[in-house]
């Protein structure tokens, strides 16, 4: 029996705690400094979490804020981070007041960002991060793949990928957490996984728009029916432009193919967030206005990507290469209607 720590109470995080607790550990899920409500929430319902609409198993311990560095202190085997991006130097701040080395961190939490001028995995700028705060050595992995947290909190059968340069050490964190419905592989592409499972989000942004763009002649109903044909065109297109990013960025192809790239841009396209906002993007309206209007309270990660990396991807590479990416980037830093160059 390990000990596992999980850093924030929102969907993954919570459903992440389902095959640790089936594996046998002691798990502990601690909110953020926003979520003492959603706490007290759950423990009342009886473990019921709202988002998740469903039950969390009976012996995990739910804690607030207040508990986080009462549970670090514990040197847990291993601190899974299952914040936003948005929320990830906050994380890697609270974590490092009073981190041991060689606890594991694993990463649920995906994106790019830039630093320095140069591109960043999430991963890097979260060690990163921790050096800032005198944590002069750590264990930082990634997780990527096609696993939607409804899914995964019901025990539906899923794979995804655990990256780290040190393969033993993902390895460990794999025996620790897979279950016969959860299955992990091991990659030392921490580059490419990483790449894959950010971008993923913006691609499945353009393939949920597929509706919407695949006429400007046929009626919302016959689009309904046929816009499978554009949205498998997308699909090719986006894999090809992943491809190209990812090698552009010293990761390799294989993982574009691979759970983090094509398996996981599946499902993101298939639903989720990022398809939503991709659906609303297609029958016309901009950015703000749909989020504004439809999803004011969600975090749209393929947007917050976006607006993160977009003017640098802008600047750096030919629009030839990716005109999937070139486009959406376009439409929401500019707020301008998707109109994709076919």
């Amino acid at each position: 029996m390990k000990r596992i720590l999980v850093l924030g109470a929102g969907a993954m995080g919570s459903a992440f705690t389902v095959p640790c607790l089936d594996n046998n550990n002691d798990v502990v899920l601690v909110g953020t400094h926003l979520e003492d409500e959603s706490i007290v929430n759950i423990r009342e319902e009886e473990n019921f979490h709202k988002v998740l609409n469903c039950k969390l198993p009976k012996n995990l311990r739910f804690e607030k804020f207040e508990k986080l560095q009462d549970e670090i202190k514990k040197t847990p085997d291993l601190i899974v981070v299952g914040v936003n991006s948005k929320g990830i130097e906050w994380a890697g701040k609270e974590i490092s007041k009073n981190y041991k080395f060689p606890t594991s961190i694993l990463l649920l939490t995906k994106g790019l960002s830039v630093i320095n001028g140069k591109f960043e995995t999430l991963l890097e700028k979260f060690k990163l991060i921790l050096k800032n705060n005198n944590v002069t050595e750590s264990r930082v992995s990634a997780v990527g793949g096609p696993c939607l947290a409804s899914g995964l909190a019901n025990r539906i059968k899923s794979s995804v990928v655990l990256a780290n340069e040190n393969e033993n050490i993902v390895e460990n964190i794999a025996s620790i957490i897979s279950t016969d419905y959860y299955s992990t592989e091991i990659s030392n592409d921490v580059l490419g996984v990483e790449i894959c499972a950010a971008i993923k989000n913006i691609y499945s942004m353009i393939i949920g728009a597929s509706e919407g763009l695949s006429s400007n002649r046929a009626t919302k109903d016959i689009k309904g029916k046929y816009y499978l044909n554009t949205a498998a065109s997308l699909m090719y297109k986006a894999i090809s432009e992943m491809a190209y990013f990812t090698k552009s960025l010293k990761g390799k192809e294989e993982s574009v193919y691979g759970l983090a790239g094509l398996g996981d841009l599946y499902v993101s396209s298939a639903g989720g967030r990022n398809s939503r906002m991709g659906k609303y993007l297609g029958e016309g309206y901009d950015y703000k206005t749909a989020k504004e209007k439809f999803m004011k309270n969600e975090t749209i990660e393929g947007a917050e990507l976006v607006l993160e990396i977009g003017t640098k991807v802008l600047k750096d590479f030919d629009k030839k290469n990716i005109p999937l990416m070139t486009s959406l980037i376009k439409s929401i830093i500019e707020n301008e209607k998707l109109v994709i160059n076919w």
